[in-house]
Order: C-alpha cells, then sequence, then structure tokens
C-alpha cells in the first residue's frame, strides 16, 4: 500500500492506508503531538505543581525532567507499573484515529509536525490507521509532546508541551484543505483561537458541519468568555463537554447540574453532550433529551482518551443517522473501549470488545467489519 505524500515537505515513507482525497471527517489539531502515557504512583503526582487530574502547559525542562522522574519511579517499584506507552496523541488525533481505524469512516487530519523523531513517530501511526495525511504540513522544528501520568484509579493527569513546536498558522489554511469534506473536529484552546476561528469561517463556506470539545476546566475557567462567544456564534454544530468543563461553564450561573449544562450548550449547538465518567451521558438535540449509561466502566485501566474515543463513536452514529440514543451508546462503547488499556489508541481486542457491546446493544457495526 502507498503512503500519501506530506504537501510543502520532504516525503516521508510510511505504511499508510490509501484514504479518500475528500475525508467525510477532518480533524483540527494545529500542532501535532506525541503522548507519552506513564502509569505512575500516588507519590510522584504529590510532588507535581497543579491541579492532580487536570491539565497544565510545561516547557521542555520540566516535560524532561517528569519523563526521568517517571523513570526513576519506576525502577523504585521493581517494575511493579506497566511500561510508558509513546504513541500519536491530542484529543483530535485520538478521536480522528479511533473514527478511522475502529469505524472505517475516512478521516484527515489538518495540522503540522515537526521534522524531528516525535514527527516520524506521529505520521507512522496516524498514516498506519488509515488517516489521510495530504493536510498536515511538515516544518522544521519540534513537535509537540505530552506526558499523561496515570494513577492506580485509572485518573490521568496531563502536562503537555506546546511552547516550542511547530503549529500550522490560520493564514495556511486554505478552501482546498476543507473541500468535500462533511465535519470539521476542533478542540477548544485560546493559544490556537485564531486558526479556530479561520478553520471554523472556511469550514461553513464548504458547508461543514462544527464538533467542538471543550478541551479541560482549566481551559473554560481561564478563557470563559472568549469560548462563550465561539459558542454564541452558532458556528458550533455539536458540543462535547465533561461533568468538570461543564461545571466551570455554568459557573455563577446556576447550581450545576448535568441537565442545565446540556440545555445551556443545546441554546447554542443542535448536539450538546454532556460526559459524566462512569455515570455516562447526557445529551440533547432540540427538544429531545436522552441518558445513557456508560459502558465497561468496571475495567478502567487508564481514563486518557475516553472522551475523545466517546466523541468518535457519537460521530460515526450521526455519519450513519442514528437516533440520538443510538449516537450516545455508540459513544459509550468506543469510549469503554479506550479505558481497557493505557493510552488514547485502541488495541485490536478492545475494538473486537467494542464490536461485542455495539452488537448487544443492537447497534450497526462498522462497514469494515461486513
Amino acid at each position: 500500500m502507498g503512503a500519501e505524500a506530506l504537501p510543502r515537505s520532504g516525503e516521508i515513507a510510511t505504511d499508510a492506508v490509501v484514504v479518500a482525497s475528500h475525508p467525510l471527517i477532518l480533524g483540527l489539531q494545529p500542532a501535532a503531538l506525541v503522548d507519552h502515557v506513564a502509569p505512575v504512583d500516588w507519590s510522584l503526582l504529590g510532588k507535581i505543581p497543579g491541579d492532580r487530574g487536570g491539565s497544565m502547559p510545561v516547557a521542555i525542562e520540566e516535560l524532561e525532567h517528569l519523563l526521568k522522574e517517571v523513570k526513576e519511579t519506576k525502577l523504585a517499584s521493581l517494575d511493579e507499573l506497566p511500561p510508558m506507552k509513546t504513541m500519536a496523541g491530542g484529543s483530535v488525533a485520538n478521536t480522528i484515529r479511533g473514527l478511522s481505524a475502529g469505524f472505517g469512516v475516512s478521516c484527515g487530519i489538518i495540522g503540522a509536525c515537526g521534522d524531528d523523531e516525535q514527527g516520524k513517530l506521529f505520521v507512522s501511526n496516524m498514516s498506519f490507521n488509515g488517516v489521510s495525511l495530504s493536510r498536515l504540513r511538515m516544518k522544521q522544528g519540534h513537535t509537540a509532546q505530552c506526558i499523561c501520568m496515570v494513577d492506580g484509579l485509572g485518573n490521568r493527569t496531563m502536562r503537555p508541551c506546546l511552547s516550542s513546536a511547530v503549529k500550522i498558522q490560520a493564514g495556511e489554511l486554505t478552501k482546498e484543505d476543507f473541500k468535500g469534506s462533511k465535519w470539521l473536529v476542533l478542540r477548544y484552546a485560546i493559544s490556537n483561537l485564531e486558526v479556530i476561528q479561520a478553520a471554523i469561517q472556511i469550514a461553513k463556506q464548504e458547508g461543514l458541519l462544527v464538533s467542538l470539545d471543550l478541551a479541560s476546566f482549566e481551559m473554560v475557567r481561564n478563557f470563559r468568555s472568549a469560548l462563550l462567544q465561539l459558542l454564541e456564534s452558532g458556528d458550533i454544530d455539536l458540543c462535547f463537554a465533561n461533568e468538570d468543563e461543564a461545571t466551570e461553564l455554568l459557573r455563577g450561573e446556576q447550581n450545576f447540574v448535568p441537565e442545565a449544562a446540556a440545555e445551556f450548550l443545546a441554546k447554542h449547538c443542535k448536539w450538546a453532550v454532556v460526559t459524566l465518567g462512569a455515570n455516562g451521558c447526557i445529551a440533547r438535540h432540540g427538544k429531545e433529551i436522552v441518558r445513557v449509561p456508560a459502558i465497561g466502566e468496571a475495567k478502567a485501566t487508564d481514563a486518557t482518551g475516553a472522551g475523545d474515543l466517546f466523541a468518535g463513536g457519537f460521530l460515526y452514529g450521526l455519519v450513519k443517522g442514528l437516533s440520538l440514543e443510538e449516537c450516545c451508546k455508540a459513544g459509550a462503547c468506543s469510549g469503554g473501549s479506550v479505558i481497557r488499556s493505557l493510552g488514547g489508541e485502541v488495541t485490536p481486542e478492545n475494538w473486537q470488545w467494542m464490536y461485542k457491546q455495539m452488537q448487544i446493544k443492537d447497534l450497526p457495526l462498522p462497514d469494515l467489519l461486513h
């Protein structure tokens, strides 16, 4: 199978799956990202500044220091913890890769990666999973990295290093990037606001629907007014928020209940989804509201990517024309599949587990299985 060439860059040979020139779903991830996912002891998390369970940017020196600490803590615990896993990461990449590899939906990614080892790893991982890379620019410089530290309960604390990483700029986006696609998947980030706004503008001109993930409770807390402007623009068709993000969004307006958050988001978006971890999710479309339980929570090894894969399953449901409840069930199946192992990438055996859950729930299986 031939690899897609990365435009405006040196070509990279990979074992890529040949994909459609106009992917059904596009993900915008301005900076390609590589995740280092490591199970850690509680004692290490106690020494790290910032909220446990949150996401806080760090400089490259701090990232390297954390990677060293993790390795040394492992040695101290006589390798009781499973090894660190390194893979292409980032919320949008997780969603897009899952849609392509697990659901057989044609997907592409818009962004930039560096010409370093991490950049090559990102390209290899995404292309192996069938994601179109013809909209990924390669630039000289560093690829973003993130360390995801997973505690004994499967909760993850993330420290991304993005400051010196290459990324795509608003002015580099073209209509050609979006032409022929149906959905654009985004993640809210104040540092990417300009490129997000530019992407939404072109996407809307090209007739795409836009899905937005609220990223993290810190991002909502610290940059709430810019987020509200984005929602109030009417350009966001689908919004995903987890419980913590939804709480921050409603801050000062009313006491948090999931129904209120879904109602608030539904004022601005056609579809609004609030994920509630082990308590499942609540979703709203117009006046319709559904609540669906979680699937597979009994075996939560690592929550990394749970929301991202949930979004993938929900989007699969939408492109298949399923009901709101069925979309939530598909999301619960895929979200449940990723938490069974470390990292935001679903293993082959966990895809099989997901297909079994989908059959039990009487959901249509992906075309790639037929």
